[in-house]
């Protein structure tokens, strides 16, 4: 099963934003996670279409986009010029979910869904087919740092479950909370790709931070 590593550009340093793309360029990491927040489907705002693009411009591996924002269907054409190479969008921000993630992969873009920790993985059920990816988060959407919520390994294991028994090639990304000292449970529990910030950014040592992380 493979093993991924999504450092979050949230939790990088925005002054020096060309080194920590360099670091990660250069790390065992695997995509470049890019947090989008509009201020109203999530309380905070991050970036938009000019920081994506200059990152796009920096990064030698593939920029993972997840939107948590309302009404995605008016950008995904957007962020795949900008230089998207995954796009996640909220299940609870679709209100045609089976036609957004279609369209997405139209584009040419991996094609993901996420979940807020609220939301049960049961009603993805008949959409996996449709899905390249799926994102739990295991922690409220919208700000960096927060504490992961342990009931997200047993929402990994039923979703794994779930992938498995319908024989779908779907991965499972997981983001919030992430670090060292879970990393292995969540790949024991059926993740595929982890998403850390703080644990990377915030390290003595981003590079082997994340070689721990990956190597679990």
């Amino acid at each position: 099963m493979i093993r991924y590593v999504a450092p979050s550009l949230l939790s990088a340093d925005f002054n020096n934003l060309g080194r920590d793309i360099e670091m990660v360029n250069q790390s065992e990491a695997d995509w470049f996670h890019l947090d989008i927040m509009d201020g109203v489907f999530v309380p905070n705002l991050s970036f938009g279409f000019p920081v994506v693009e200059h990152i796009a411009k920096l990064a030698k591996k593939p920029l993972d986009v997840h939107l948590m924002i309302i009404d995605p269907d008016r950008y995904l054409e957007r962020f795949k010029d900008a230089g998207a190479n995954i796009l996640t969008v909220h299940w609870e921000a679709c209100t045609h979910l089976q036609r957004t993630l279609s369209q997405i992969r139209k584009l040419g873009m991996k094609a993901g869904v996420s979940l807020n920790p609220h939301t049960p993985v049961e009603f993805l059920e008949d959409i996996l087919p449709e899905a390249d990816l799926v994102l739990i988060m295991s922690v409220n959407p919208g700000f960096g740092g927060q504490k992961f919520i342990q009931n997200s390994i047993s929402r990994i294991s039923r979703l794994r479950q779930m992938i498995d028994k319908k024989g779908c090639n779907t991965i499972i990304e997981v983001d919030g909370g992430v670090g060292t000292h879970n990393a292995g449970e969540l790949y024991s529990a059926g993740a595929n790709v982890l998403v850390a910030g703080n644990a990377v950014f915030n390290s003595q040592n981003p590079t082997e931070s994340i070689q721990i992380i990956k190597n679990a």
